[in-house]
């Protein structure tokens, strides 16, 4: 039987820190830190190796389902036309949202979103951000007035253990299939903006320059100990979390470290080393999965027939 959390342990609780302790007998944390000393880990993986990656789409634009082990998360992007933010008039907007429901984590709480949720959220979005890998000026309609906002919902199906990388995965795979209205301005003045459906215009895609990648290590006694892709019970017993996120071409995108102590410089470098090479391989995947997919809608277009007749497009003023 699960009980509630109490107030005396939230607060003991460190930030970052999956609220999972409750599954583990003190036994079974022993058992998984003897293990990792002698780099072996109860599922077989090696320190530095990284779970199966499974990634699948909806029938809709921009929807994915991602599994890393027994973590799933799906992603959903949708978009919006919105008035800009006032120090950028000419950049759309783009934000995630995650939800965390009690049917993936029996340690997860309804209501308002733990620390947990806004730290997924904010690391996604750091990496995404600040290496500026979608074009957020492709999304401007009409300067000052009508930009695109993009929102990225992020929800958890099942915690398996690192849902960073995981729903990080799920936001890349959307985006990437994720399809806005074609936008045109008319009217006497010129100011008029008209979304087209897409029997009329082909939606287009997002401007997406690279793939920031999220790689998590998590760092057991006394940080001596360093594996990848820490599993549910694994982060039940671990001292601290970093997350590196890089692309490809090996750039630092941002990098986040919660909980333990202070990280020594080799071991960052070890870190990014690591992480450039798996993200590449993710990043692979993630293309071949989003390439599988093009091909299917535009073979289930072609089936429709789509025809010409109807409405033009909606006037937005």
């Amino acid at each position: 039987m699960v009980t509630l959390l109490t107030i005396k342990e939230n607060s003991e609780r460190m930030e970052g820190r999956l609220a999972n302790a409750w599954r583990l007998t003190v036994n079974d944390k022993k058992f998984i830190k003897n293990a990792l000393q002698s780099e072996i880990r109860i599922d077989g993986r090696k320190p530095y190796e990284y779970r199966k990656i499974a990634i699948k789409f909806g029938r809709e634009d921009g929807s994915s389902e991602v599994q890393l082990g027994q973590t799933r998360v799906m992603g959903i992007v949708t978009a919006q036309l919105v008035q800009p933010y006032r120090d950028r008039p000419k950049e759309g907007i783009l934000s995630i949202f995650t939800e965390f429901s009690p049917m993936a984590d029996p340690s997860f709480e309804t209501g308002r979103p733990g620390e947990l949720a806004v730290e997924l959220g904010r690391i996604i979005d750091r990496g995404l951000r600040e290496s500026r890998a979608v074009d957020t000026e492709s999304l401007c309609i009409l300067a000052g007035k009508f930009v695109w906002a993009i929102r990225i919902d992020l929800h958890i199906l099942d915690n398996g253990g690192n849902l960073v990388d995981a729903a990080n995965i799920a936001a890349l795979a959307a985006l990437l299939t994720f399809r806005r209205p074609e936008c045109s301005l008319g009217g006497e003045d010129g100011q008029e903006v008209i979304v087209h459906p897409p029997e009329i215009r082909e939606p287009l895609s997002l401007m997406v320059h690279h793939l920031p990648i999220a790689i998590t290590f998590g760092f057991f006694s006394d940080e001596s100990i360093l594996v990848l892709d820490p599993t549910h019970n694994e982060e039940a017993v671990m001292g601290g979390r970093m997350t590196t996120t890089v692309n490809a071409n090996g750039d630092i995108c941002a990098i986040q470290k919660a909980g333990g102590e202070g990280v020594p410089q080799r071991v960052i470098m070890q870190c990014l080393q690591l992480a450039t090479s798996k993200a590449e391989a993710i990043t692979k995947q993630i293309k071949e999965a989003v390439e599988v997919y093009n091909t299917e809608r535009a073979l289930r277009k072609i089936k429709r027939h789509p025809t010409s007749k109807g409405k033009q497009g909606q006037s937005i003023d």
